[in-house]
């Protein structure tokens, strides 16, 4: 089965995809399309075009810039779709995975894609240094003072705000509260010392994209991000749950909803086709399967791991 997809920005008119591929032999009622633009832009369609392909079917487009965000996303897709034993077919380009034309040209652009991943680490590198020289720190600005921060941390130790309160009243990401606070809470005095084993310190390379961070400021902020669950749908298995963790360079997009537990706030967040069902504030099934198998109490009160274990 041929199955088409095409992407037009918001004031962009895709006729002219849909005229291409049903002339390519998609039929009207198999073609999926996105109005969207940007690289992070939410692509409900070709989430739903991705999980309706089945081995032996062909994802059919206009051009190989309509399909990937970037470079890298459509090789990661590529990939994907050989592994998956799916055809890929581009009109305008004339790339077609079932010849041996296609399949070296798809070669060629992982090739392309992890040299453009080597030159912005180069690039990134040669930069840092330069700033380096004159004096200048690396990583991104902070979003807050140093005021909010103290303010943040005093909230936090006093135990009597959540760190989504907190985020609430200084209007920034939970994700960025995370990054400034120091979590760890003074321990209780024991009759005698204990001498534990280090802290294993969490991998700063990102899960999902593989971006490793530069600086320690920079690393400090990762792993704050990476603290994060995202839960995505299950593109190959429809009504199941992922959940990933990404960095400021994979991060979704809008549409995203916050889960959070009813007494500390804290919780994962729901991206993409997931976020849209729950704006209306009902949880699908297969995301309260995922909360229950994780140890959350889904009814009266969402409730995380932590706190289901106090309540009982």
């Amino acid at each position: 089965m041929l199955i088409g997809y095409a992407r037009s920005s918001a004031d962009e008119n895709p006729n002219h995809q849909i005229d291409a591929l049903v002339r390519a032999g998609v039929a009207a009622e198999n073609v999926h399309i996105d109005h969207a633009g940007g690289a992070k832009a939410s692509r409900p369609e070709l989430d739903l075009a991705l999980a309706r392909l089945r081995e032996g079917d062909v994802l059919v487009i206009t051009r190989l810039d309509r399909l990937g965000r970037s470079v890298l996303h459509l090789v990661t897709l590529g990939a994907e779709l050989r592994e998956r034993g799916i055809g890929l077919k581009v009109l305008e380009q004339g790339i077609d995975t079932a010849t041996a034309e296609g399949r070296a040209m798809c070669g060629m652009l992982s090739v392309l894609a992890e040299l453009q991943r080597e030159l912005i680490v180069a690039n990134t590198r040669d930069g840092l240094a330069a700033a380096r020289a004159r004096g200048r720190k690396g990583g991104r600005p902070s979003k807050l003072s140093p005021d909010q921060i103290e303010l943040a941390q005093r909230l936090y130790g006093a135990g009597e705000h959540t760190v989504a309160q907190i985020a609430g009243m200084l209007k920034v990401p939970r994700t960025t509260v995370y990054g400034h606070l120091n979590t760890r809470r003074a321990p209780v005095a024991q009759e005698s010392a204990v001498v534990a084993d280090p802290p294993v310190r969490p991998s700063r390379t990102c899960p999902s994209c593989g971006y490793e961070p530069t600086t320690r400021a920079e690393a400090a902020h990762q792993r704050a991000d990476l603290a994060v669950t995202w839960l995505h749908a299950d593109p190959h298995h429809p009504g199941r749950v992922l959940s990933r963790h990404h960095c400021r360079h994979c991060e979704p997009g809008q549409p995203a909803f916050d889960i959070a537990c009813s007494v500390c706030g804290d919780g994962p967040i729901l991206a993409g086709a997931l976020a849209e069902q729950a704006k209306n504030g009902n949880l699908t099934e297969p995301v309260r399967r995922w909360l229950t198998a994780a140890e959350w109490a889904v009814t009266p009160d969402l409730l995380c791991p932590g706190h289901t274990y106090a309540a009982q």
